[in-house]
Order: structure tokens, then sequence, then C-alpha cells
């Protein structure tokens, strides 16, 4: 009887490990298709296009730091292209003025850390 109990223990075990992986890799398979998606820029009217460019301190490195800012700035709506130069400690985003604005910027790049790594300094548009 003890025998029966553990395979059937075992059994069940095994069932519940090999559908809970399969459901993983379901959901894994979904957020590196939306993750890995190009965004769609909407064209922007030449009378709104504006660069807004800012020193960024507090980076530390090229593709952890400087490279997560760059796509969290790219990915706001109305940004055209966002750029960020680790070695000048400089950002430059082009923009769409009535959809966003150097504020957004400054709250973005500050909460891609814990909002006291990265400083936002001489802002220019």
């Amino acid at each position: 009887m003890k025998f029966t109990k553990i395979i059937a223990t075992l059994a069940i075990a095994g069932l519940v490990l090999v559908s809970c992986k399969k459901e993983e890799d379901k959901n894994l398979a979904n957020i590196k298709s939306v993750a890995t998606a190009p965004k769609e820029h909407k064209a922007i009217a030449a009378e709104n296009v504006q660069t807004a460019s800012f020193k960024i301190e507090g980076m530390t490195c090229a593709m952890g730091c400087a490279k997560t800012i760059e796509k969290e700035l790219a990915d706001l709506d109305g940004v055209e292209k966002a750029t960020v130069d680790f070695d000048k400690k400089t950002a430059t985003v082009v923009f769409d003025k009535t959809v966003q604005n150097q504020d957004n910027f400054t709250k973005v790049v500050q909460a891609t850390g814990d909002g006291k790594t990265y400083k936002v300094l001489n802002t220019k548009s």
C-alpha cells in the first residue's frame, strides 16, 4: 500500500511539474514577443519637432545604464529618437512638443534608477 501511494505521489508531482513548465514557456514566449516587437512611431509634424539635450550623472556603464535609459526614453509616446552617450554623459531626445516635455524626460531618467541614482542636469532645448 505504501508503495502505491509513493508511485501515485510521484506521478502527480511529475504531472504538475510538466504542466507548469509548459504554461511558463507559453507566458515567456508572449513576454518575449511583446518585448521584441518594434515600437511604431507616429510621424511628427515639422512644426512640432523639438530636440532636448541634457547631461545625466550617475551612469556607471554603457550597456546597463546608458542603453536602459535610452530605451526607456525612446519608448515614450511622442519620442521620435533618443540617444544616450555614456562617454559624454549626455542624452539627446527628438520629440513631439505637443506630446512630451523635458519634465517627463527627467522623471523617466530618474525612475529608471531608484530615484537617486541618476540626476538630469543642464537641460537644453
